[in-house]
């Protein structure tokens, strides 16, 4: 029999509206095929018993916390989405994601499939369809800051990030946190930019500066320029510090690295 992960069960129960149960039965059979297994989950008349689940889910809560220890520390974010904000606020619904951010913190991502059933039941009553979104999990070893940073508004969290710095200290590790929140990169430096999405940029660049009449013979020089813009658009070390509009982040942490960070945004 094929693994496959808590993450594929997710996603065939998405596409399919199956229950938890019945998403991991179909991917049993079907060796961990997707396409299979949501063929045999209609074949069966499973794909659409629950009508709720295919609501949309674009409000919720993001919970996400650090545990630190001698050894290093171990940091989290889970993500809970439901229909509306309403239920978002609600005790329960809340309680629910305090819950799954402790079983990641402990047991990893994966660890989220244990409540399929204590989700379902919390469907039900809340009459909303809920779902366990996005999870992240680093663990740090000692000697490098791990920081995480949960903006609130009204109440419950909407936007959490987790962010791995060595050589930095707490102070610094929760501005960069609270920087990347507000600016949300997508990469940490621009070597970490994948070729073909460099790729694809100079040919959109290519194409604007050609729409806009620039000369062909400066045509090379001007998407590079752009392509610049991009980058410290898009690749935290090059961004400015939003505290500070003077200094980038390069400049903020100075001889400590960025690891890594995650960000989950309620909506996005």
């Amino acid at each position: 029999m094929a693994a496959f992960t808590a993450k594929e069960v997710q996603a065939l129960r998405k596409v399919t509206g199956a229950g938890m149960m019945d998403a991991k039965n179909a991917l049993s059979r079907c060796d961990g095929d997707a396409a299979a297994a949501a063929q045999w989950l209609r074949e069966n008349g499973i794909a659409s018993s629950s009508a709720r689940t295919v609501r949309d889910s674009s409000d919720g809560v993001v919970v996400g916390r650090v545990v630190r220890s001698g050894n290093g520390s171990v940091g989290a974010i889970v993500e809970l989405r439901c229909e509306t904000d309403f239920v978002a606020k609600s005790d329960g619904f809340r309680a629910m994601a305090d819950q799954l951010l402790d079983a990641v913190l402990s047991g990893g991502t994966d660890a989220v499939a244990e409540f399929a059933g204590a989700i379902d039941d919390l469907r039900i009553t809340l009459k909303e369809n809920i779902a366990v979104g996005a999870a992240e999990r680093f663990e740090a070893p000692a000697g490098a800051c791990l920081d995480a940073y949960v903006h609130q508004q009204n109440g419950r969290g909407v936007n959490a990030v987790l962010v791995e710095i060595d050589g930095a200290s707490p102070e610094v590790a929760h501005d960069v946190a609270l920087h990347i929140a507000s600016s949300r990169p997508s990469y940490v430096r621009r070597s970490d930019v994948p070729a073909d999405v460099l790729d694809r940029e100079r040919a959109t660049l290519e194409a604007l500066s050609r729409n806009e009449g620039k000369p062909e013979a400066a045509l090379g020089k001007i998407v590079e320029g752009r392509l610049v813009g991009f980058l410290r658009e898009h690749t935290l070390m090059e961004q400015k510090f939003v505290k500070d509009e003077k200094r980038t982040i390069a400049d903020l942490v100075g001889s400590a690295s960025v690891t890594r960070f995650a960000q989950v945004e309620i909506g996005r």
